[in-house]
């Protein structure tokens, strides 16, 4: 756990909380203490931490973004009732003044159907547990709670905490971190610390976790566990109610290293965040990642009893670990956590910050929507590589890591005993390297890029081109492949993937999905209709396994909030019976008898965290709509390029712009390019930024 300090009048946290959390069913019987295990060779482990997001966001990324995706889970902020103080810090959620779920982050109501929406869209939900202490600083809460004396709340009063009597500093609060006895019985920085030896403190935490689980929460991460004494967690647990799937909720714990305790004296309780990972990948992606090879033994903690992360909330602030801030460096060493196999990956996702005690957007300091386009946020979990690199952790599941190759301090790659294949390359510019892959001969898809670009493999080799600070990385059908995978290529299965992607512009809260004559895209039915990911919007893409060798037709349709749906205009499509796997690319309302291809090829150098898109007249290029405009892949960089599906025999106007990582376009100078296609296909431009 890291320290909080203060500044004239503040109490700042700098501590990381998130809860991995616990569903309940009313007056279940009690489980026993052996605590719950993330699935950490299958699919759907993968945690996205949406920091302090609201409810309501939550609830559509998970609807929108995560369950497409294949995400497992998602981390949410404390739910109680906290301080609220005019500054509005995002530490104010740290300091409990309730127990009610009315908070900066929603009403009980909206946490209840983002619980609901998310597990709808096949993703658990798990709320960060603040009950080591409550809040330092008295004055009114989110809810209207008002306390005048910090040791009385509306659960607790002041013999329900330590005091001078466990405690044996002279101000109740810990000076000495070596010290277990004041770590787990005085007050961090001045935060009243819960007596949670005491049964009835125990039975009130368990009370106020179990009201959660009635809500449907799967699991809690416990805020400064390393604070609380673990037989304390472990009688707190032994209260907990099941899930309503039945199961042990899912914990797992802050242990902040250093002299006492130890991690493992909080293994028998849950998983533990492994800072030691973090800062391994820190020094590695800022010096060679090279020495990533070593990493078993570098000092981390056990695959089995651990939770791995790039940076939290606390460390991005601190400087321990990588951030945003990072730029390439921070997004590369997402895809490395994504697939190399140890623990349980998370992918935090918060927003952009200018100092370290600032709120996320907000109203008077309850929070505002998530807004990804905008520069106030920073949405990693949306990230096209990153997607794809949870469809890669999903299909390769348990494969061990084979063939680790170091090219340089800046390159390296590692398969997944014929599974799946990782390189990344941390260089300034772009290199090209053989590897030794482990796979199939076939051609694959990379999913970094959103498939477009493709690795071929020949005698088990491949020779890839890695864009300066970035990967590549493909995997093998037979493993698996479901919506957000990709496409997969090489394995010989009775199924093939059959990868949909269609450019279509949407409106907030509608999704686009596939629906076809076979039983894999629902029969027709638009109520089993596969929904797609908007990882690459305004390209929608999703990989089905389908039938080999059976020719089948399809279509692509809306679906709004509400459960409206609207479908494409035109004829149904026809895909042709495929032995392997295919890509099936197409443009809202163009028929594929009216429809052509162009490859846009630019020629643009960038500054990191930069892309270019192109935008034009007709619909399928977004109507000059930068919202909507076509990002390009940088797999060739500086040269970008993507394959659009427009019509035919049709004159059109376009151009390119640049977007950064805030959101900000720019937009080339000159007039507007024009092109006109023909009655074929197979059209290319190339140009050059002006």
């Amino acid at each position: 756990m890291t320290t909080r300090h203060r500044s004239p009048g503040v109490l700042r946290r700098t501590v990381t909380a998130a809860a991995a959390g616990a569903l309940a069913l009313a007056g279940a019987v009690a489980l026993p203490a052996p605590p719950a295990r993330a699935e950490t060779t299958v699919k759907g482990d993968v945690i996205a931490n949406l920091w302090e997001w609201n409810w309501t966001s939550v609830a559509a990324e998970c609807t929108g973004v995560l369950g497409p995706a294949g995400y497992g889970a998602v981390q949410v902020a404390p739910p109680s009732e906290s301080l609220k103080q005019p500054a509005f810090y995002w530490w104010d959620a740290y300091q409990p003044y309730s127990y009610d779920l009315d908070s900066r982050f929603g009403t009980e109501a909206q946490f209840a159907a983002m619980v609901g929406a998310c597990h709808a869209a096949g993703v658990k939900v798990y709320t960060d547990a603040v009950v080591n202490h409550t809040a330092a600083q008295t004055g009114t809460g989110y809810h209207g709670t008002t306390l005048s004396n910090k040791y009385v709340t509306p659960e607790w009063s002041r013999g329900d905490y330590h005091d001078a009597s466990d405690c044996p500093t002279s101000d109740l609060t810990v000076q000495d971190y070596g010290n277990l006895t004041q770590v787990q019985n005085c007050e961090l920085l001045g935060l009243p610390d819960l007596r949670t030896g005491s049964d009835s403190v125990r039975a009130g935490i368990a009370d106020f976790l179990n009201s959660q689980l009635a809500l449907g929460v799967d699991g809690f991460r416990i805020d400064a566990a390393k604070h609380i004494p673990a037989a304390d967690l472990a009688a707190i647990e032994s209260k907990l109610t099941a899930t309503t799937a039945g199961a042990a909720p899912y914990v797992f714990q802050e242990v902040y290293p250093g002299s006492t305790p130890q991690p493992a004296d909080y293994y028998p309780t849950g998983d533990v965040l492994d800072f030691t990972y973090a800062s391994r990948l820190k020094s590695a992606f800022q010096g060679s990642v090279g020495d990533l090879a070593n990493l078993p033994s570098s000092g981390i903690l056990p695959a089995a009893d651990s939770v791995s992360f790039v940076t939290n909330h606390d460390t991005e602030r601190n400087g321990l670990h990588l951030s945003y801030k990072d730029g390439d460096a921070y997004r590369l060493a997402n895809l490395f956590q994504l697939a190399y196999k140890w623990s349980t990956p998370t992918v935090y996702a918060s927003w952009q910050w200018t100092q370290s005690d600032q709120a996320p957007p907000n109203s008077g300091g309850f929070v505002t929507a998530t807004d990804c386009s905008a520069s106030t946020w920073y949405c990693l979990d949306r990230d096209t590589g990153v997607i794809g690199m949870v469809a890669w952790h999903n299909a390769t599941g348990s494969a061990a890591v084979s063939d680790w190759q170091t090219k340089s301090s800046s390159v390296i790659g590692f398969g997944r005993s014929g599974a799946g294949f990782f390189a990344l390359n941390n260089g300034s510019s772009a290199q090209s390297q053989s590897f030794t892959t482990g796979m199939a001969d076939g051609t694959y898809k990379n999913v970094v890029d959103g498939g477009a670009s493709t690795v071929t493999v020949s005698g088990g080799s491949a020779t890839i081109t890695l864009p300066a600070r970035s990967a590549v990385a493909f995997f093998d059908s037979s493993y698996t492949c479901t919506v957000g995978c990709g496409e997969p290529g090489g394995g010989g299965t009775s199924t093939v993937g059959a990868t949909f992607e269609s450019y279509a512009s949407t409106t907030p809260g509608t999704d686009v999905y596939v629906v076809g004559s076979i039983a894999a895209l629902g029969g027709w039915d638009p109520a089993k209709a596969v929904r797609l990911s908007a990882g690459g919007y305004p390209v929608w893409s999703g990989t089905v396994d389908v039938p080999a060798g059976t020719a089948f037709a399809y279509k692509y349709l809306k679906k709004d909030a509400a459960g409206n749906v609207t479908w494409e205009s035109n004829a149904n499509r026809s895909a042709p019976a495929a032995t392997s796997a295919l890509t099936l690319r197409n443009s809202w309302n163009v028929a594929d008898a009216d429809a052509t291809d162009v490859t846009f090829a630019e020629t643009a150098t960038t500054a990191s965290g930069t892309s270019v898109y192109v935008v034009g007249s007709i619909a399928s290029l977004g109507s000059w709509n930068p919202a909507d405009a076509i990002p390009l892949s940088a797999q060739t960089y500086p040269t970008w390029r993507r394959l659009v599906i427009v019509p035919r025999n049709t004159a059109f106007a376009y151009k390119y712009l640049k977007k950064d990582a805030a959101g900000n376009v720019t937009w080339e100078s000159g007039t507007n390019r024009a092109y006109t296609t023909g009655g074929s296909s197979g059209y290319s431009v190339s140009d050059t930024w002006k």
